[in-house]
This record gives structure tokens, sequence and C-alpha cells, in this order.
């Protein structure tokens, strides 16, 4: 029977991973080693005891107790702490998804790498932070990495008996999010309620705002680049507001292959869960005489400055990606907080890189975890610093 583990269960990925699961044959199919979450101990634990989980943890201590109460009498063994993830993301799964939102997803990340798993990888700031520490882990160790996120599991797809050498360029798609027809002067008075509806993907808060920004899609550019090895030239984003197109791939012939599907994260999830095979899945197919049209558009980099400083991110190289994901982490905590407006975000994240630039060692990439928390560290506190400013 095939062991998995799901590292943040309760958020909206991994709760797409939980039905596919379930609707699988649940714990008749599979060996669930270990759920994580944070806050929502009650659905963890609803989680756990319908897939016979091994360990159940949350992110919080002071929730643990709590959780422990769910469990009772279930069999499972409850922990708590972030070292509790990481411990059990240490444990043997055959594969382990990783839906960890943030920066807290990569020490368990490079756990599943070190046991040589197979990861399963939606937490797109660990290629952010340290795509190269990630990337070198997995090879060392031969473990796998398959992308979870829906473009760059289109990409994977496309790229599928391809030649790499012969790729000119991709091209990943956006909505636009909840902004993509305001006038631009309105969007520094956009509140976060309005940020946190998407028009087209049912998705958490904090990546719905993200969408909106544009920085979900930004940090989606650099995670291309680390992933596929690819420079900022080659990769290109296009707002295209139905979401039918993730992403395609342009050939030197002048071909292109694009993957198309519904707005459903269960698709990338489901490729990844049954790669390299594939299986039925409770997808709709795609009807494209009642969708009628598919668009395109060039993105503004004056509406999403985010992109931009993605691509300025990738030339610079060293650090910059791990500065980048803390100040983008801190700007949305201080928006979501009320501290600061929506477009004072990119205008924090990229003073909190124009600090951290002149320190030494931005050049260099981060050797270990404990350079990428450093480095993440002074990027939160730049970040937090440029917002009280702004």
């Amino acid at each position: 029977m095939r062991s998995v583990t799901v590292l943040g269960a309760t958020g909206s990925i991994g709760e797409s991973a939980f039905d596919l699961l379930m609707r699988s044959g649940g714990p008749d199919a599979y060996r669930t080693v270990a759920l994580t979450g944070a806050a929502n101990v009650a659905r963890l634990a609803e989680m756990a005891r319908a897939l016979r989980a091994e360990i159940a943890v949350t992110a919080i201590p002071g929730k643990l107790a709590e959780l422990r109460d769910a469990l009772a009498g279930s069999g499972i063994e409850a922990a708590a702490g972030r070292d509790a993830i990481a411990a059990a993301a240490a444990r043997p799964a055959d594969w382990t998804l990783s839906a960890i939102i943030g920066a807290a997803g990569l020490p368990p990340g490079l756990e599943v790498l070190r046991r040589g798993g197979t990861l399963a990888l939606a937490n797109k700031e660990s290629l952010v932070a340290a795509g190269r520490l990630v990337m070198s882990e997995a090879q060392r160790n031969g473990a796998r990495i398959l992308p979870v996120d829906s473009e760059h599991s289109a990409i994977f797809q496309s790229l599928n008996g391809e030649d790499l050498d012969c790729v000119e360029s991709v091209t990943i798609t956006a909505s636009g999010g909840a902004f993509r027809d305001w006038p631009i002067e309105r969007l520094s008075r956009a509140t976060v309620a309005e940020a946190s509806c998407h028009p087209n993907w049912s998705m958490g808060q904090r990546i719905t705002i993200d969408s909106a920004s544009m920085f979900n899609k930004a940090l989606e550019v650099i995670e291309t680049h680390e992933f596929f090895g690819l420079d900022d030239r080659q990769i290109k984003v296009l707002v295209h507001p139905q979401s039918i197109v993730h992403a395609f791939v342009s050939h030197a012939d002048g071909g292109s292959i694009a993957h198309m599907g519904a707005p459903d994260m269960r698709h990338a999830i489901g490729y990844a869960l049954n790669w390299p095979k594939r299986a039925a899945l409770p997808v709709p197919a795609l009807d494209l005489a009642r969708i009628g049209n598919l668009t395109f558009a060039a993105p503004d980099e004056k509406r999403w400055p985010a992109l931009r400083l993605a691509r300025e991110v990738i030339r610079a190289g060293g650090a910059a990606g791990a500065v980048l994901n803390a100040a983008k982490e801190q700007a949305l905590d201080d928006f979501i907080a009320g501290h600061i407006g929506f477009t004072d975000m990119a205008a924090a994240v990229e003073r909190a890189l124009e600090m951290c630039a002149r320190e030494e060692g931005f050049g260099t990439s981060p050797k270990g975890l404990d350079d990428v928390l450093a480095w993440d560290e002074m990027g939160r506190r730049n970040a937090a610093c440029s917002a009280g400013a702004a």
C-alpha cells in the first residue's frame, strides 16, 4: 500500500488533496503517515481520523491539548510546533505533498528531500527563497520534486518527452485577480475584503490577495526559473481572465504546446499523486463551445510592479529570492492588519530589496537553511521598517 503525507492539510490545497485521497479509497487505498495543519485542529483531527493517519501535527503549540482531545481514543499520535512538523516530514512516506503557505514550508520540505522522498511541491516559496539549495538537496539524495502549482504542473506536462534545449520560452498565465479591471488610481484605496475575492479560483485569503497584487505570479516566475533552469527572458506572463490555459511551451520550430483545463487544483494535485500514470479525476472536462472565447493580454507592470521585481530578483541571484519572499510576506501581514495600503506592499518589498542589497553576501546563494533564515529575518525586518515609513 502506498504511503502519503500531507503538509498543510487544512488549507485549500490540502483540502483538495484530502478529497482526492478519500475518493480514491481513503485508508483502504493509502497509508497516511502524517497530516499537519495550524489553527483549525478540529478539521485536522477529522481528516486524520478519516484517513487513519499515524500522526497529526499542529504548527501552534498552544493548540496541542485541543488536538489531543479531538483525537482521543483514535490511537493517532498528536504533536505541535514547527520542529514537530519537520519531524513528521522526515518520517518515511512514498509521496509527500507540501502545501504549507510561506517560508514555513521550507524546513519540512528539505526533510522530505533529505530522506530521498517524492515531494509534490505546492509551496512555491521554497524555490523562491532557496531554489539552488532545494534543487541540489534533491539531486544529492536522489529525491524527486513534482510541481503542483497549476502553471508549473502545466509546464511539466507540456515538456513531457520534449528536449528542453529546443524550448524558446514558456508562458504562464494569470487571471489578473480581483482588480484586473480597476482603474490604477483606485488601487491604493482597495480594501482587504475586496482583495480577498478571486474571480475564478477558490483559494485561501493570503494567496488570493497575492493574486490581486500579482505577487503570486511574481513568485511563480522565479519558481519557473529555479525549477526548469530558464532565464528571465525565456519566461513570459499573459493575463488570461478565463483561467483555462494554465501555461504553454514555445519551441524553436515555431510551435507551442499548451495545457488547458478547468480552474480546479485537483488536476495538478491528482497528476502529481498518480505520476507517472494518469488516473480519472473528479475534474470537469472542458466544453470550449460553451466557454466561447479565450482572451490574453500583456500585463501592465505599472499596475503590477511585482512582476518587474521578480525579474530583477532573477538577475540579481544570490539571496534576492529569500529577501523578496520574506518582505512580501511581511508586507502582506501589514496590509491585512491595516497598517499599509494595497499598493504600499510592492513599494515596501522594493525598498527591502534595496536595503538588503547593501549587505555583505547578498550576491551569494544561501548555502544552508540557516543562511536562508538569516536573510528571511533581514527581509522581514526591512520590509516592516519600510512599511512604517510608507
